[in-house]
């Protein structure tokens, strides 16, 4: 596997696959972040402690055979690589902003699949990161925990019995856990719903925020859900909360699509039909507009007003529209005048392939 293999697919093969509550739930995530208690952290550390922490846990990682979750996992090191190429791997969810961004000698180990990626030197040593289609928290959960408890095997970490995993941010102290889901939401959109449904969530203690985490804005109705709180409660109290609001917000969005296919369906085969078609003729479009038409496909695929297109086509769009996806099958940095182009001839193109 090389660099090459992870940037040239927009889709990773795990979301290829379909989950639990698939047509509103796009993924599930969990994230753990530890400490290594011999090392300064990363915010306060110099290249050369940066680079002793990778050393140490390259060491180990795939050395153990008896645990399939963390074998076969590929290096990749944010020195050697170009702002296009972290740029695709945000874009694919497979590193944070932070990473590609801030973390000057960080890395990321991932596997096959693309299904786990161990971020290094982030803002703490270790961001532990699984995902899954669809509604799957306790599968990514389980998946984390064998990864962890394998790293905890060969290697100290900070830890402190009444506080539980010492963080970089107080915020993950604690269960150093985050666990959030990925959500299409376009019926409480539409039905204007989504306004008061966010402040409840938040009063909570959860979070809602865009589709790339903290900082980012909501695009094509899609939102992340997570949990606010890691210090004081236990990871199974965590994600029974975030797993019970989840099922509420599902249940709200299936009753806002069935509200408007009841009261509004011609204006809402319209509304479908014309993003649609904006899709298919476009020679300009930006990204704003391409994920809020996506978007609108999308639920007429799940509602079946619009036949004959695959959903995995969507969530490819969806990623390969993005800007370091246009610029990395470019081969240039492009202005974004240059993007909207490119971005309006490739949706052009992929779904005439679709048709045919």
């Amino acid at each position: 596997m090389s660099l090459e293999r992870f940037i040239s697919d927009a889709i990773s093969p795990w979301m290829k696959r379909e989950g639990p509550e698939s047509d509103i739930v796009l993924s599930s995530r969990v994230r753990l972040a530890r400490n290594l208690q011999q090392f300064v952290f990363p915010i306060a550390a110099d290249k050369e402690s940066a680079h002793e922490v990778i050393s140490s846990i390259s060491s180990f990682i795939n050395e153990e055979k008896d645990v399939p979750e963390a074998e076969n996992l590929e290096m990749l090191v944010m020195e050697e690589l170009k702002p296009i190429e972290k740029r695709v791997l945000v874009e694919k969810h497979l590193i944070s902003p932070n990473l590609a961004e801030q973390a000057k000698y960080g890395a990321v180990l991932m596997n096959q699949d693309e299904s786990v990626s161990i971020m290094l030197n982030e803002e703490d040593h270790i961001r532990i990161q699984c995902l899954a289609p669809g509604f799957q928290l306790e599968e990514v959960l389980h998946k984390a925990n064998v990864i962890d408890d394998f790293i905890e095997r060969n290697a100290d970490y900070a830890f402190d019995e009444k506080r539980g995993y010492l963080t970089s941010c107080p915020t993950n102290v604690g269960t150093g856990l985050r666990a959030s889901v990925m959500m299409h939401l376009p019926a409480l959109v539409l039905t204007k719903k989504m306004s008061r449904i966010i402040p409840a969530i938040n009063q909570l203690g959860l979070a809602v925020r865009g589709i790339y985490g903290e900082g980012t804005e909501a695009q094509g109705n899609i939102f992340q859900i997570s949990n606010q709180m890691t210090l004081g409660k236990s990871e199974e109290d965590i994600m029974e909360d975030l797993a019970g609001v989840v099922m509420q917000v599902i249940q709200q969005e299936r009753a806002a699509r069935k509200q408007l296919q009841d009261g509004l369906k011609l204006q809402l085969e319209d509304k479908l039909y014309r993003s649609l078609g904006t899709l298919e003729n476009s020679r300009i479009i930006q990204s704003k507009e391409a994920a809020k038409c996506l978007s609108d496909v999308r639920l007429g695929i799940d509602l079946e007003i619009l036949p004959g297109i695959s959903k995995t086509i969507l969530n490819e769009l969806m990623i390969l529209t993005q800007p370091g996806f246009l610029q990395q099958y470019a081969g240039e940095v492009l202005t974004p005048d240059e993007r909207d182009i490119r971005r309006a001839t490739l949706i052009r193109e992929r779904i005439k392939l679709e048709n045919r």
